[in-house]
């Protein structure tokens, strides 16, 4: 392996857990009192549990593209990938979707070290779907959803000041 790729590799791996330019997801969620998970602020489409349990699910489906030769797409969007009630079901609920976030991160950063040719297709994905596209599109879609974490808790008072 050149020395380019193995960087290439080693940044996507890094990528999907990045605090270089952003907040991370494990920052963004970081002492959310239980409260205000559920807690929706002026303006604001979606509560803390809705954006966490969102940002889990959407990546543990492209992490199943990715490592299941038998995946079927069968989840609907929008409903199927957002929660309804804004407050999680249990203190238990919000601790589980957290680690289950976190296994899924690790299984994607598996992706660039195992996969062989990144710009190979899925074999469940279409012409397009390639695993260097599922690796960036569940850093990116993890990135904006941070972001919006970040300005919910803000918007509620309980993002932690960095004086």
């Amino acid at each position: 392996m050149s020395e380019a790729t193995s960087a290439l590799r080693d940044h996507l791996v890094r990528i999907l857990e990045w605090e270089d330019a952003h907040v991370s997801f494990d920052q963004a969620v970081e002492g959310i009192p239980t409260d205000k998970r559920g807690a929706r602020a002026a303006g604001f489409e979606h509560s803390s549990w809705q954006l966490v349990e969102h940002i889990r699910l959407a990546q543990e489906d492209i992490l199943d593209f990715c490592v299941n030769s038998a995946y079927r797409h069968t989840m609907q969007w929008p409903e199927d990938y957002w929660p309804k009630n804004p407050a999680p079901p249990s203190d238990h609920a919000w601790t589980a979707s957290l680690a289950a976030y976190a296994r899924a991160r690790e299984g994607m950063q598996r992706l660039p070290r195992e996969i062989g040719d990144l710009t190979a297709r899925v074999p469940t994905g279409k012409e397009n779907h390639t695993y260097l596209r599922a690796i960036l599109l569940s850093a990116d879609h993890a990135a904006y959803h941070v972001g919006q974490l970040v300005a919910l808790r803000r918007a509620l008072g309980i993002w932690p000041s960095r004086a």
